[in-house]
């Protein structure tokens, strides 16, 4: 049995880690560009751009991959009518990689964990939640 002073939610984790000033919310997007987040339980409190940092991984991003005969697979384009084509060696850069775009942006309505610091002036987005 745990005791009761373990940290047992990733809140009270991060809450013990951080110290004064830290709180972890939870928020619903309401817009996504420009963002607001109505944090909840708190009506009056909504957050945007100026003041929360979103990590990139809640973006969407251009990155690379790479794999065993990356030019045989096959990607999303707009070069046949099925709208599938091979990747062409054009395509495919220095040791095998080709370049994608990952769509992970926020949408309006999902549910988010914000990490509240410097008294709440600032925020800075977690990762998006369940349910």
């Amino acid at each position: 049995m745990a005791e009761e002073t373990e940290k047992t939610s990733l809140k009270q984790l991060f809450q013990g880690m951080a110290g004064d000033g830290v709180e972890v919310l939870q928020g619903i997007v309401k817009s996504a560009s420009p963002l607001k987040i109505q944090i909840v339980n708190d009506d009056k409190l909504t957050i945007g751009p100026n003041i929360t940092y979103v990590p990139r991984h809640l973006t969407d991003y251009k990155t690379e991959i790479s794999g065993p005969n990356i030019q045989n697979y096959y990607y999303t384009g707009n070069s046949t009518e099925s709208g599938t084509a091979p990747v062409s060696p054009s395509h495919v850069h220095a040791l095998g990689r080709i370049p994608v775009t990952v769509h992970n942006a926020l949408k309006a309505g999902e549910k988010v964990h914000v990490l509240s610091f410097n008294h709440g002036k600032q925020y800075y987005l977690l990762d998006r939640t369940e349910g």
